[in-house]
């Protein structure tokens, strides 16, 4: 961690006596981002569909059950406010509450929750019209159509219409990469978040506890500390650890297991993605080892993260594939790398072996990512697995995520 004060954690309420989040400035900065990136590129509108760039520029959210089902979408065209059509009632709702979209480009929307309702009803061919319609008003009709993500009946209308649809996906995530001091406030407020489920998942951690009772208690602390969004958190135990699953059970938890956690939440949209290990009771020579290793390799990468400094040279500072008993960097995604942190939990930069040596990437200050490293234990079946979220500075990675790691923490011990 660098030195200097700390990134600043406030309370979560508006006061007037200290400046906090300012959202005005944060929905300024966003869309303002968005319409950077469409101006430098051969497109003369975006249509988003990815509900984390919908977020992005038209401020508005709705999670859960239709947050993913691709019938929300935004248009973002050149030199205009963006237009967003939404599910039934949430759109009253936007004009009352949302002001910062002009009323009038708030629109009922609906495309047949991904293929419930046939394609051959004529939906999308209608909504396809209405946005060709806003395009030509919008005197960029001949200009490519930038689309993140699409149901494949969508673009096919878009083409059979004449539009033509190119690639936008990369051009948002570029626009998104460096983060303002407000998302990185909002970040860090959500680690701080998961620093205190920590500290109660370390008092519950004993023998006879279930896995999902675990799982089950941080999600209740994170919704009552003001998450809006709990989207996974993976409570691994005992002989479960090593290889990794990636998801919980009902396991109950034993004497001297090794236990790994992560959290993955959002608060005003803005994500975690925080690992931490423990042993139960007490730990084991093998265990210890595993994390010593996994907090070398850790503390190395870390060391490597600078403003200026290439990707590859922060994936190359982390343990190859073979060295921990993989047998390609494919077969070990995701259990030595980092990636960007944001409205999404898997954005820009993504730093592993895998692909940062063919295409890397100049870190910058304002990037924000998680590191991850992984350690199988040579008992066979523990391991250690350990994550920091770190923001990019000049100076080296300022950290979010404080709750300690250093050393192999052992809950209530024997």
């Amino acid at each position: 961690m660098t030195g200097g004060r700390p990134l600043p954690a406030p309370g979560h309420m508006g006061v007037d006596y200290e400046q906090r989040v300012d959202f005005a400035r944060l929905r300024d900065y966003r869309v303002g981002r968005a319409k950077a990136s469409l101006e430098a590129s051969e497109c003369g509108a975006f249509l988003l569909f990815d509900f984390y760039n919908i977020r992005y520029t038209t401020q508005t959210w709705i999670g859960g059950a239709l947050g993913d089902k691709m019938i929300r979408y935004a248009l973002l065209a050149r030199g205009k406010d963006p237009v967003l059509w939404d599910f039934g009632s949430a759109v009253k709702h936007h004009k009352q509450y949302s002001p910062w979209v002009p009323t009038e480009n708030y629109r009922a929307g609906f495309l047949g929750f991904r293929g419930a309702v046939a394609p051959t009803v004529g939906l999308m061919a209608d909504a396809v019209a209405e946005i060709k319609s806003l395009l030509v008003e919008a005197g960029v009709a001949d200009m490519p159509v930038g689309v993140d993500i699409v149901e494949p009946p969508f673009l096919f209308e878009m083409e059979r219409q004449g539009l033509r649809v190119v690639d936008a996906q990369q051009l948002m995530l570029d626009a998104r990469v460096i983060k303002s001091s407000d998302e990185i406030v909002l970040l860090n407020q959500a680690a701080a978040m998961v620093d205190g489920v920590y500290q109660d998942i370390v008092e519950m951690l004993k023998p006879g506890v279930r896995e999902n009772e675990i799982v089950a208690h941080a999600n209740k602390r994170l919704y009552e500390m003001g998450s809006d969004q709990v989207e996974a958190i993976n409570a691994i135990s005992g002989e479960r650890c090593n290889p990794h699953p990636h998801n919980f059970t009902d396991r109950l938890i034993r004497p001297g297991d090794q236990a790994f956690f992560d959290i993955i939440h959002s608060y005003n949209g803005y994500r975690t993605c925080y690992y931490r290990t423990f042993a139960v009771g007490s730990s084991t020579p093998a265990q210890r080892d595993a994390y010593t290793k996994a907090r070398e390799w850790m503390d190395r990468g870390l060391a490597g993260i600078k403003a200026g400094v290439g990707t590859d040279e922060v994936a190359a500072l982390l343990p190859k594939a073979e060295e921990f008993g993989f047998g390609s960097e494919m077969e070990a995604f995701g259990l030595q790398f980092a990636h960007g942190l944001g409205l999404g939990l898997h954005e820009r930069p993504i730093i592993s072996r895998l692909n940062s040596m063919t295409e890397p990437v100049e870190l910058q200050a304002g990037m924000v990512f998680a590191l991850e490293t992984y350690c199988p234990a040579s008992d066979g079946f523990s391991a250690a697995r350990i994550e920091e979220e770190v923001v990019v500075t000049p100076d080296g990675p300022q950290i979010l995520t404080l709750f300690p790691a250093q050393d192999l923490v052992v809950t209530n011990p024997y």
